[in-house]
């Protein structure tokens, strides 16, 4: 399939005014195509030439203005439109679709608990020329209604109120109409079909509705209040914040089977993957995350749908500003009071690490660096979500929130219902402060890479009684950042108090002076509105060492676990003193973002990545012993989800199969919590890679459980067994099968590589990589991109697989997306051998 070009998508909007598309839809038609006819009325502005987008199974046909065009003509995906008379047109066009199973286009999903089938659109970034032609490009807006026809028990959502209008005669299949949308852009067209299980309310005059699968329904029943207070307490809360109202006719919020992103912000139709919808236990950090999808989702709809991007190099103009919103709002809205200490351990590293990737891109990459939409693509990542909400957390803090606010408004109302730049929002911001805000956009959007922050901190010259601090700076940005200075407690000398807070602009001449004596802990970026790394001198490290638990403060926390977690990726820290300071401190830990956060470093990456194989078992017995440590402190009750969070490293943890055999022979673990699917799979999962259960044990845990999340955990166990024949299966499901949905090849590449079974894997590792290039030339962006992150072997931390990788990476035909993931996966294992090896 072509990729549009920048070029190619300017030359077709000076060319072009699209103004309506009328699409019909028939999901009647079998399993495994769809027909889709549609009309597109449109202007040309000058007489000329170009093309229409689509990937049909069959193009029957398609007229211009009445006459017939040659279907043959289609090549790559596009439909030449030849010999344009400067005027209104109108294509009609008629074809075969084929559904997906990879979450692209429309996705159609039978559920196997009950064989109900669902079908859903993903238009991005160019899918929807799999359902439907379109001039696809963000800059070409249009009008959008759709007729779908589709089973009779069967509802059907989309951008528009919809509505049942009639049922066809011959078989009584449902008519639905929805209705018309305002201008937007292609890609956030969006239609659901089938048996939703749907709870409507009306807020603010509007029509609001949440809907999952039928087997969901009383895991969203159980729900549905939270959500939909979320859902009210922001909507509420941004028609504050904002002087455009909600431009949309109603707010749907659909979550749907194997749903390849977090959510995606069709307008009037939010889709979100359906695993927040909950079957089993979550802690209270998962359900904030929940609540910050709807609430960063909820911002697009002016963000990214009211206003969008005119290209793609300016990706981080929605997700950044979505990403900070989320949170913010979260903050102030909701019950979700702390959410910048998980935005701050977990979202906030997610870009330091991509930042520091041979991938990275300025987080508002140049147009020339974005030429087409398959580069477009590869932007989706740490930096154009973490690193650009951090970008905008520091300039809503160094503008003030009022002109922040005031700059954005403008910025609604110049550019809605249209498209905008980069320049368009500074012109907006800069329209309400005496600040430079063309410069500040040049330095922290406009460049790559991530700036380390050094105290310097020595005796007062004058002598015994003072110390002066300077801060050194490796990189080129201006920084603006707190200094928390900490003394011990003179009553409980684990307890640390922050006797001041220092405001600093880095680079400066200062020297700042202090009376009395040198603080236990000096740390930079204390609030953490800066995007830097920071460094401890060595009285402070020594003092989190012993103390950090004795900090009081959760995200000052939160900041010096990333400084550690920092020194320990750079080779400053051995990774063995981090697992032991988190073995010292998490039981102490009162904030459950930190533990969870800490906890998956410490399994993920201490013990699978930065530890040699041979310290590995001694790592996961220290991680044992200190989810036995968090279980002790639980046993009262008083903290579900830090117990649930120490059962499940527990369980991943386990180097021998006793314990977990009898929690599932018991149904329970001691004490609590009872077993719940997500327990019993994923201690299913650890006995099938200790070699401890076999297939009899899968399939009746499968019988057990025949949902859609017990299918995928049946896959994951069996690649995850330690036999010939099982790996051999796996591969050949993994590599060779091209009917496995997105989510089954995710689940089965995620239980075939494990530590434990290096030896027993080793053949395929260099098998990886001309396989993966071969499969994602087949099956397309997704499954790339899954098999780029799921099934790379990245417990392989050694010369050869490195070599072989590098290998890869000389062929010029990897599809961009793997080469992507490829790239910063090797650039992944490098480091964690450099760390192993210092």
């Amino acid at each position: 399939m072509s990729a549009l070009t920048r070029t190619e998508a300017q030359h077709r909007a000076r060319l072009l005014d699209v103004r309506h598309y009328a699409v019909t839809l028939d999901l009647t038609g079998g399993d495994d195509t769809f027909d889709s006819s549609t009309v597109i009325r449109f202007t040309a502005l000058a007489p000329g030439d170009t093309f229409l987008e689509l990937k049909p199974d069959e193009l029957r046909s398609a007229t211009l203005d009445g006459d017939p065009l040659d279907p043959a003509a289609l090549t790559d995906n596009r439909l030449p439109l030849t010999g344009l008379t400067e005027g209104p047109h109108e294509l009609r066009i008629d074809t075969r679709m084929r559904y997906s199973r990879t979450g692209e286009g429309l996705h159609r999903f039978t559920d196997p608990a009950d064989g109900e089938t669902y079908v859903y659109s993903q238009m991005f970034m160019d899918d929807v020329q799999r359902v439907f032609p379109a001039f696809d490009q963000p800059d070409l807006k249009a009008v959008f209604e759709f007729t779908v026809t589709a089973p009779a028990h069967w509802t059907v959502l989309a951008n528009g109120i919809t509505t049942r209008t009639g049922d066809r005669e011959t078989d009584g299949a449902g008519v639905w109409r929805s209705a018309p949308t305002p201008l937007i852009s292609t890609y956030l067209a969006a239609v659901a079909a089938g048996p939703w299980h749907s709870v409507r309310v009306e807020h603010a005059g509007l029509p609001f509705g949440i809907h999952c699968r039928q087997s969901l329904a009383p895991h969203m029943d159980e729900d549905a209040e939270e959500i939909l207070s979320v859902t009210r307490d922001c909507f509420d809360r941004y028609q504050e914040k904002f002087s455009e109202p909600y431009p949309f006719d109603s707010y749907d919020q659909a979550f749907v089977p194997e749903f390849n992103a977090g959510a995606m912000e069709n307008p009037g139709l939010v889709t979100f993957r359906d695993e927040f919808i909950y079957r089993s236990a979550v802690t209270e950090t998962e359900r904030q995350t929940r609540a910050m999808v709807i609430a960063h989702e909820m911002a697009h709809m002016w963000f990214g749908d009211l206003v969008t991007l005119a290209w793609f190099d300016d990706i981080w103009l929605n997700e950044s500003f979505a990403e900070y919103m989320g949170y913010q709002t979260l903050t102030e809205a909701t019950r979700f009071t702390d959410t910048w200490v998980d935005f701050g351990v977990t979202r906030k590293s997610w870009g330091y690490d991509a930042d520091q990737r041979p991938s990275t891109h300025p987080v508002a990459p140049a147009p020339e660096d974005v030429p087409d939409t398959a580069s477009a693509l590869l932007n989706f990542d740490g930096i154009s979500y973490a690193k650009g909400a951090s970008a905008l957390r520091q300039l809503v803090a160094w503008l003030g929130e009022k002109d922040f606010l005031a700059g954005i408004n403008t910025h609604f109302a110049r550019h809605k219902f249209a498209n905008a730049s980069l320049a368009d929002f500074v012109d907006s911001l800069a329209a309400h402060t005496d600040r430079d805000v063309h410069a500040w956009a040049e330095v922290w959007l406009r460049t790559t890479g991530i700036d380390t922050l050094r105290p310097q901190i020595e005796d007062s010259p004058g002598g015994p009684g003072g110390w002066t601090l300077t801060v050194d700076r490796d990189g080129s940005r201006p920084h603006h950042i707190g200094v928390g200075v900490y003394h011990r407690d003179p009553g409980d000398g684990r307890t640390l108090e922050r006797t001041a807070l220092l405001h600093l602009d880095v680079p400066s001449d200062e020297v700042v002076s202090a009376d009395g004596p040198r603080p236990a802990l000096l740390l930079l970026n204390d609030g953490d509105l800066g995007y830097a790394k920071v460094r401890l001198d060595e009285t402070s490290v020594e003092t989190v060492l012993g103390s950090l638990s004795g900090i009081p403060d959760a995200l000052t926390r939160a900041v010096v676990w990333n400084a550690l977690r920092d020194m320990v990726r750079d080779g400053e820290l051995a990774p063995a003193v981090y697992l032991a300071t988190a073995a010292a401190h998490l039981p102490e830990e009162a904030d459950l973002a930190v533990v969870q956060g800490v906890l998956a470093f410490a399994r993920t990456q201490i013990a699978d990545r930065y530890l040699a194989p041979a310290q590995r078992t001694e790592a996961l017995g220290t991680l044992t012993d200190l989810a036995r440590d968090l279980l002790r402190r639980t046993e009262d009750g008083s903290a579900p989800g830090l117990r649930l969070a120490a059962v499940r490293v527990l369980i991943d943890s386990a180097t021998r199969p006793d314990t977990l055999a009898a929690w599932l022979d018991d149904d329970i673990v001691p004490g609590g919590p009872a077993l719940d699917p997500e327990l019993r799979w994923r201690i299913l999962a650890r006995l099938s890679v200790l070699g401890a259960v076999g297939e009899e044990r899968i399939a009746a845990a499968f019988a057990a459980d025949p949902s859609a999340t017990g299918e995928e955990g049946a896959a994951r166990c069996r690649a995850a067994l330690p036999t010939p024949e099982a790996k051999a299966a796996a591969w050949d499901r993994l590599f060779h099968d091209d009917s496995l949905s997105n989510y089954l090849f995710s689940a089965t590449a995620q239980g075939f590589w494990q530590p434990e079974q290096a030896d027993l894997v080793r053949e395929y590792v260099p098998r990886f990589y001309p396989e993966a290039v071969a499969l994602g030339a087949r099956r397309g962006p997704a499954i790339a991109e899954a098999a780029g992150r799921w099934a790379f072997p990245v417990h392989a931390a050694d010369e050869a697989s490195l070599r072989a990788g590098r290998a890869c990476l000389e062929n010029p035909g990897i599809l961009p997306l793997l080469r992507r993931k490829l790239v910063d996966q090797l650039d992944d294992l490098s480091r964690a051998l450099r760390i192993r090896t210092p």
